[in-house]
């Protein structure tokens, strides 16, 4: 039976965590490039890359939607829709954000659930002049400073290829004509993809940022219990098929930690059989742990007890 993870509803109320989701991509643009024409992303060594920014916007679109997922996960939960707004959304209002930053900052804090768990920045560079603008006086200026935050509890990692991947250019094509003078349409090398690859993407769960931006262990449940569900129910015509191979928590016993980050993920993380340095067609081509190595399983606290738990978010 897998465990489930420890926590409650108050501030603060999780332990440390260590994550790592391995991301199966087939014929697909996990995240395009836009310096590169909408490439899909890849470093000089050929290897594949997908943002952080990129995967947090798959689970911010899900919370902010409220269309099936949260439906599900809400009920199970028992989550007040209020609180779970989403701050990185278009058509925000800074100026009403701002003045929920003044005062003790409960405000922002109980509105906005990516806030609460991915922390802000946009809001720290407001000039003391844009403020007064927005109708604060200097000690509501005063407030809004003390009250930003400047980093949250969950930190997503670069995600990184295991292997070199190749990307194929393809011509699109429409029926219909964009241009006046043209009964069809061409988009030449518009459609990108990777035939195959996998890719590891580490994040990790710091409960010591907690009492800056409000984060509850509802937040971290709702956070986990989404990961499973980000590419399924974001498709695109870009990325059809992109889902996770595996997705790995291990919470820490000690809220300080218990054990090395890497020492987990370089446990958890996939090697690919034969030649490394060539592109994959499948994923037979990997081998893909299933358990944490006995040292590491068998790791205790510093009163004794088990100092690791591994959980299977699929």
């Amino acid at each position: 039976m897998n465990p489930k993870l420890t926590y409650t509803n108050e501030v603060g109320g999780f332990k440390r965590g260590t994550g790592l989701l391995v991301i199966e991509v087939r014929n697909s643009n996990p995240n395009g490039d836009p310096d590169r024409d909408s490439d899909p992303r890849q470093r000089p060594d050929q290897k594949g890359e997908i943002s952080p920014v990129s995967y947090k916007r798959k689970l911010r679109d899900l919370v902010e939607w409220k269309g099936e997922v949260w439906d599900v996960l809400a009920a199970e939960l028992k989550l007040d829709a209020a609180r779970f707004g989403i701050l990185e959304s278009r058509g925000r209002d800074r100026t009403a954000i701002t003045k929920q930053l003044t005062g003790d900052g409960q405000a922002f804090k109980g509105a906005y659930w990516d806030g609460r768990v991915f922390g802000n920045t946009f809001l720290e560079s407001m000039k003391d002049d844009e403020a007064k603008k927005s109708g604060l006086n200097d000690e509501q200026i005063r407030q809004f400073k003390t009250n930003a935050i400047r980093t949250g509890c969950v930190h997503f990692g670069l995600g990184l290829s295991v292997a070199p991947i190749d990307i194929e250019r393809h011509t699109n094509t429409n029926k219909a004509g964009v241009e006046g003078d043209k009964d069809r349409g061409m988009a030449p090398m518009g459609y990108r993809f990777v035939p195959h690859g996998l890719y590891l993407m580490p994040f990790f769960v710091n409960p010591s940022a907690a009492t800056r931006t409000g984060c509850t262990g509802d937040d971290i449940a709702l956070m986990l219990e989404l990961i499973r569900y980000a590419y399924p129910h974001t498709r695109s015509h870009a990325r059809p098929a992109v889902d996770l191979a595996r997705a790995w928590y291990v919470e820490h016993a000690d809220k300080l930690g218990s054990c090395s980050d890497f020492a987990i993920l370089d446990a958890l993380a996939p090697t690919k059989l034969g030649d490394a340095n060539m592109p994959s067609k499948g994923i037979a081509e990997y081998q893909l742990p299933d358990a944490l190595p006995d040292e590491l399983a068998n790791t205790k606290d510093r009163h004794g007890n088990s100092a690791l738990t591994l959980i299977d978010l699929l």
